[in-house]
């Protein structure tokens, strides 16, 4: 079940990362690389901050210079950690909480990776995989798709809470595993989330 499923299962164990002089520019570079959500800010081995495309986005929507801006004017900080041991379902409550899409995973005080929110709704996905009917064609897989529930938040009440660093509501929104782009609702399909237009297809 999902719920068996620990963070040291599904986290991110390669991470993106850079020290806090370095320019929003060049980091931004790196994270395109390496098609990366964030970045984790680290002094010498020790974690001090992250910086997500929510903050990259805030810089140039204040009209800054991302070439002139150093990152750790813009990172966030201090880090929220967590033990790569924790439960995948305490992990997301501890995201819908904070209202953050990545922890820092930390065994004996050295980081061992990112959990993002892709790697909790992958994992959510996976489960829901392994419910779906066997056999039959992708055709009788895709009628029968249904949307994913929100398994890994604990109550209500944390959804209704959940804001990016930008402030958009995010909730109900998740990245789609056939086409990539970011969509309000995600369809279990053939043991995949996708959007309702990949869905149809």
């Amino acid at each position: 079940m999902e719920s068996e499923l620990s963070v040291r299962d599904v986290l991110t164990t390669e991470y993106v990362g850079v020290s806090e002089s370095d320019s929003v520019l060049g980091a931004v570079r790196l994270m395109r690389e390496e098609r990366a959500g964030c970045v984790l800010i680290v002094r010498g081995s020790e974690p001090v901050g992250i910086m997500t495309e929510w903050d990259v986005l805030g810089l140039v929507a204040d009209e800054g210079d991302p070439a002139e801006t150093a990152v750790e004017e813009i990172m966030t900080s201090p880090v929220i950690s967590i033990g790569a041991d924790w439960s995948l379902a305490d992990a997301a409550t501890t995201m819908g909480r904070q209202n953050i899409r990545n922890l820092v995973v930390e065994n004996d005080d050295e980081v061992v990776g990112v959990l993002t929110q892709r790697d909790v709704i992958a994992a959510a996905g996976s489960f829901q995989g392994t419910t779906s009917p066997a056999g039959g064609s992708n055709d009788s897989l895709l009628e029968s798709a249904r949307p994913i529930d929100d398994t890994a938040r604990s109550n209500e009440d944390v959804d209704t809470q959940l804001l990016p660093n930008g402030g958009d509501e995010f909730s109900t929104q998740g990245v789609c595993e056939a086409c990539g782009s970011l969509a309000d609702s995600l369809w279990d399909a053939n043991g995949q989330l996708v959007c309702s237009d990949c869905r149809s297809v």
